[in-house]
């Protein structure tokens, strides 16, 4: 399946990436490319994520890297990557519409 990350996927990995860098910018790009991973294999198994407690919603599902929750839409054809949050924050509803 073909993946497509949203614009506030992609704010908010760039958000990451900042906010780590202050202290230590290879762990930045660590993580990053940790994310990037792991949401490259969600392309073989795009139903692997579980269901998003706050979505309740079968095609909203979420995959774990570290701290940060990937909460992703699955698609008949694609993957859409909806955003990224810490695990501590909570979830807005307008980031999964």
């Amino acid at each position: 399946m073909k993946i497509s990350w949203s614009p506030l996927a992609v704010e908010r990995l760039e958000d990451i990436y900042e906010y780590i860098a202050i202290d230590n910018n290879s762990a930045a790009q660590k993580m990053v490319n940790n994310i990037f991973k792991k949401v490259e294999t969600l392309s073989k198994n795009p139903k692997r994520g579980r269901k998003v407690p706050e979505a309740n919603r079968e095609e909203i599902r979420e995959v774990f890297e570290g701290e940060y929750r990937i909460i992703y839409r699955v698609g008949s054809r694609k993957i859409f990557i909806l955003t990224i949050r810490n695990f501590k924050q909570l979830l807005p509803g307008k980031d999964i519409e």
